[in-house]
């Protein structure tokens, strides 16, 4: 019989020092069942959704992207870093960059970022999407990420400076200003891929067309078979001919609470016995 052997106590102690001094009080960490990546958030706060995971596999698709260990990425509004993160383990780029605005995200971002001991590969960078091109030199990136805000404005909110309505709602910055900074930080021929709502469909594509990033992949995310889509996944080319390639749908669900086989797959979970 092979001999089993167990994780030295000490470094297992170490580890969970190490969690406990990055974590505050209110947080929690998440497995992401990626590579053994773990994110910090604060529910009261904002934690990422679906939108963040399907477009980290959606960017990863791209073949070329797949390939080359020497891309440089940068994430437009990064929160608390999910993309980034489940980046590094999807793509084999040399470095990730995210950008945040809110000082509190940004901060869990680079904590998530070192409970990951991935210090040398991201880096969160606290500024305004506004004013990118200062922060970052012109066509200094591969590729660029973006899960802007959907709502147009702060119709109807209670409380326009919360978190979650920041991340939700264009109060600090408008779709036209997400596709200037990656049309202004692409290079030629790099890739913009974002995730938003169908209903805003016509307008994204005409913003991003008169930045000259031409949409080259759309794929639309339905929850059911029957439902009409919730989400949009783009993948843009700055400086691409005019040829959109429409991908068959994502489906979410297959029955209630049970996921499909494809988002089982991009969650990296397997499905429970009573599930198949």
């Amino acid at each position: 019989m092979k001999k089993e052997n167990p994780e030295n106590p000490e470094t297992v102690t170490e580890r969970e020092a190490e969690k406990e001094s990055l974590v505050r009080p209110g947080e929690r960490v998440d497995d992401l069942q990626r590579g053994g990546l773990r994110i910090i958030q604060d529910p009261s706060l904002f934690s990422f959704g679906m939108d963040a995971v399907l477009l980290s596999a959606f960017a990863s698709e791209d073949p070329v992207l797949g390939r080359r260990q020497d891309a440089r990425g940068l994430d437009l509004g990064t929160g608390t870093g999910i993309i980034p993160i489940l980046m590094s383990d999807r793509t084999r780029a040399a470095h990730l960059t995210g950008l945040e605005i809110q000082e509190a995200s940004a901060d869990m971002a680079e904590r998530s970022v070192r409970l990951n001991g991935l210090q040398e590969r991201i880096t969160i960078v606290r500024g305004d999407i506004r004013e990118a091109d200062r922060i970052f030199a012109a066509a200094s990136f591969d590729f660029v990420t973006c899960n802007p805000p959907y709502m147009i404005g702060s119709h109807g909110l209670q409380n326009p400076g919360s978190p979650k309505a920041i991340a939700r709602h264009e109060l600090l910055c408008t779709f036209e200003d997400v596709a200037e900074a990656a049309g202004n930080l692409l290079r030629p021929g790099g890739h913009f891929f974002l995730v938003h709502r169908p209903f805003r469909l016509a307008e994204i594509i005409s913003t991003l067309t008169a930045r000259g990033l031409e949409p080259k992949r759309m794929r639309l995310v339905c929850p059911y078979l029957d439902r009409e889509p919730n989400m949009v996944l783009l993948d843009c080319v700055r400086g691409g001919r005019s040829r959109l390639q429409v991908l068959p749908p994502l489906i979410v669900y297959q029955a209630p609470g049970v996921y499909t086989d494809e988002i089982y797959e991009i969650y990296g979970m397997e499905k429970k016995e009573q599930e198949i």
